[in-house]
């Protein structure tokens, strides 16, 4: 477990001189006038044939501001390169492309397929980023984390909370979910997992009970937590800062997909079908590779910044500290004993324990029984000797749970002992009220 030790939450001042060392350099020129310039055509097509209701909501959504969030961009740009690749798939091009009976149509059909080509490597990147993004966030946060039981009891409900968002994306996939309905559930489950990590922070909702329980957690931490995504908070900073390259890459993604689906539409209705595929193949030349070059630069921002800083630097002092083990003296052909009653299945029993160093201390005898409301005994743990030892079983029955570290064996010599015990109820998902759905 890292040390916390004098160290703050990072501040919005703190990112504001961190982000002085990463200037982004200006997106291309190009991309604002590619931008304009794609939009137009599209309003051009639109100008031959009205458009059809999907047409229309798309029109919408390219009229309106992006989101003010960093992470929302990113799963919009991934939405859109989605749905270009889906439209650029060979069984949707318009008939006459893929009956490809001119040589311009064949000559087109290449063309296409290489941007398809150059849309998927820069999804691919996308994805990456935000995969590793996210693992590095966790395994930051882990580092502060007591590295005990506790700490894999977290990881146990991360695995178990993806696992359980991974099923109900492939659920509504099974189902016929269209790409734009697959999106709206990933940001969803996105901001459940910001509103899982305030409640971590704060100490509400589905993690009470487990912060109540997991004494040992740094304040510090779950201040950061807490405080990390506020409105004005130290990520307000991100926005300001990296905000508008993100923004105007989300306009122009938009517009590509809004210029291939009318494009598609009123592919047979003219003849400037060679500058009309000009303009789409500059477009995406553009919008993938600056795409790419902000991704690759986030991601260097991203590498280097801290969670936790200093309070000097932060200019504040304030930081938490939690400790709640126990230090007891075992005489010499005694035991000590701690008994949990279990009141529902599926709790955790956990422990954590060493001897504190002395010239006789070697080892001390610990097993773990259960009793049940019969007065029937059961041996959980075996008895064994041990210098130290962690760890934690989930409980099938409800009852008593007796921990004994045992010193009957020696004759002469007290045993110091230091331990923690904890008994965890059963996390349980949030339920989300018919309100909030």
């Amino acid at each position: 477990m890292a040390s916390t030790d004098g160290l703050v939450p990072i501040t919005r001042a703190y990112l504001a001189s961190y982000y002085d060392k990463y200037p982004f350099s200006p997106l291309s020129d190009d991309v604002s006038r590619i931008s304009s310039q794609i939009r137009s055509s599209a309003n051009d097509l639109l100008n031959h044939l009205p458009p059809t209701q999907d047409e229309s909501l798309l029109v919408h959504e390219a009229d309106r501001e992006p989101p003010h969030k960093i992470d929302e961009n990113m799963w919009k740009n991934r939405e859109h390169m989605e749905e270009t690749l889906f439209l650029l798939e060979t069984s949707n091009w318009p008939a006459v492309l893929q009956q490809q009976s001119t040589p311009d149509d064949v000559e087109f059909a290449t063309v296409f397929s290489q941007l398809k080509d150059k849309i998927q490597n820069t999804l691919k990147i996308l994805e990456f980023f935000q995969h590793k993004n996210s693992d590095r966030v966790f395994d930051t946060v882990m580092t502060y984390m007591p590295q005990d039981f506790r700490g894999t009891l977290i990881r146990q409900q991360r695995e178990r909370s993806e696992r359980n968002k991974q099923a109900e994306v492939d659920a509504l996939v099974n189902s016929g979910g269209s790409i734009r309905d697959r999106y709206a559930l990933l940001w969803k489950q996105q901001m459940e997992r910001r509103r899982q990590l305030a409640q971590l922070g704060s100490a509400t909702g589905v993690y009470k009970t487990l912060v109540k329980y997991l004494v040992g957690v740094p304040q510090v931490l779950l201040d950061f937590l807490q405080q990390i995504n506020d409105d004005d908070g130290p990520m307000e900073e991100q926005r300001q800062r990296y905000g508008p390259p993100l923004y105007s890459l989300t306009t122009m993604v938009i517009s590509i997909r809004l210029f291939l689906l009318v494009l598609w539409g009123r592919f047979d209705a003219g003849n400037s079908k060679r500058q009309q595929v000009a303009v789409l193949e500059k477009a995406i030349d553009v919008y993938t590779s600056e795409f790419e070059r902000f991704i690759k630069f986030m991601g260097e921002v991203f590498a280097n910044s801290p969670f936790l800083v200093s309070a000097e630097v932060a200019g504040a002092l304030e930081a938490g500290k939690g400790d709640d083990y126990k230090e007891i003296s075992v005489p010499a052909g005694r035991t000590h004993e701690v008994s949990l009653i279990v009141d529902s299945v599926n709790s955790y029993i956990a422990w954590d324990f060493s001897l504190v160093q002395g010239k006789m201390n070697m080892d001390i005898g610990f097993s773990v029984e259960f009793t049940n409301s019969s007065g029937e005994k059961s041996l959980i743990l075996p008895y064994r000797r041990y210098e130290s030892d962690q760890g934690n079983f989930c409980t099938c029955m409800v009852g008593n749970y007796k921990l004994s570290w045992d010193n009957s064996y020696s004759t002469f010599f007290k045993k110091m002992l230091r331990y923690k015990v904890d008994c965890i109820p059963p996390v349980v998902e949030p339920v989300q009220s018919v309100t909030e759905e």
